[in-house]
């Protein structure tokens, strides 16, 4: 491929994001990730005089990340930002733009370790219950509410990953999921007892009940919470533009439960917990996979649940285990 040296930043910044839309096939979440770092990086650039990629040196690309630092950014977005230009610069060399790769150098701080939030099982057996209280009246959000939290306490999954789900994906027999993961990657992940009793109290009494609502109203059932920005991963690929008709989970009004609509009901259920951290659906995959290691299963096991790439992200979870070990000798031991 011919050098394209001559062009300019931004128009590389683009074709930079459209090969990452397109040609990799990254998550709506990712590539809005890499657009906002290199849109920054873009603005201080040309702020000091630097248009043509080019020109895009080391030197600069450093004095980026120490801008950064200097106004006090968390070190975990530095992290994030040294990411996002090493993989545009090592793309734009790999694809003849320019001649070397000026990132190819370049480090940050390594972002701050923060354990992930983690329920208790006794918390989490006490929302189960309580919410069970709510559905065992059939009101239809309660129904649905039991089962959003069943399965994602159940499976680990990811809130973009359930709002996709479609209900031809569940297998109740084999108690199995197919979802679409990160980069459109599909996996089948199982789901215990409790998890299938709740889906099929929510399939048989609370789904038709929404679902027929909305039909009797404007005959347009729209997606409930998924609004385009909401800062979480949107439901990818074909998932995404299958009708309401075909979701698993249905909101309020009939439509496809969206991200934002899940986040809703979990923080309600969440906010009153003791425990710092987030309150959102990511809080029971953390739980579940904790609880799993706690329980004996192996790493790679819980690797292949979660659908992580490397088994390195699975081990932040062996870590929970540890920190929550040595806070119960803490409190529990005469002379800890």
């Amino acid at each position: 491929m011919t050098e394209r040296t001559g062009e300019r930043l931004a128009v590389a910044v683009d074709a930079f994001l459209a090969h990452a839309r397109h040609g990799r096939g990254l998550s709506e979440q990712t590539v809005r990730a890499y657009a906002n770092d290199l849109e920054q990086l873009v603005a201080f650039a040309t702020a000091r005089g630097v248009d043509r990629l080019s020109d895009l040196g080391l030197e600069l690309l450093r004095d980026w990340l120490w801008d950064a630092d200097h106004r006090g950014l968390a070190r975990s977005t530095i992290a994030r930002r040294s990411s996002s230009v090493r993989a545009f610069t090592r793309w734009a060399s790999e694809s003849g733009w320019i001649a070397s790769d000026p990132g190819v150098r370049l480090r940050a701080p390594k972002g701050a370790s923060h354990l992930p939030r983690v329920v208790s099982s006794d918390q989490v057996r006490t929302m189960l219950d309580g919410l069970a209280a709510r559905a065992a009246t059939d009101d239809p959000g309660a129904l649905r509410d039991l089962a959003v939290v069943e399965l994602l306490y159940a499976a680990g999954i990811r809130v973009s990953e359930l709002v996709g789900i479609d209900v031809r994906d569940l297998d109740r027999g084999r108690l199995t999921v197919r979802v679409l993961g990160k980069g459109g990657k599909e996996r089948v992940v199982p789901f215990g007892v409790p998890a299938r009793d709740a889906l099929e109290a929510w399939l048989d009494r609370g789904r038709p009940a929404l679902l027929t609502s909305a039909q009797a109203g404007d005959g347009r059932a729209s997606g409930d919470g998924r609004a385009a920005g909401d800062g979480h991963a949107a439901v990818s690929g074909a998932r995404n533009a299958a009708p309401a008709a075909d979701a698993l989970f249905l909101g309020d009004r009939g439509g496809r439960l969206g991200v934002r609509g899940a986040y809703r009901i979990v923080a309600r259920l969440l906010q009153d917990l003791p425990g710092d951290g987030p309150s959102g659906p990511h809080t029971f995959r953390h739980t579940a996979a904790t609880h799993l290691l706690d329980g004996g299963a192996d790493l790679r096991a819980v690797q292949e649940l979660l659908g992580h790439a490397s088994l390195g992200t699975t081990q932040i979870y062996t870590h929970v285990s540890s920190a929550r070990l040595r806070e119960v000798y803490r409190t529990a031991h005469p002379r800890a």
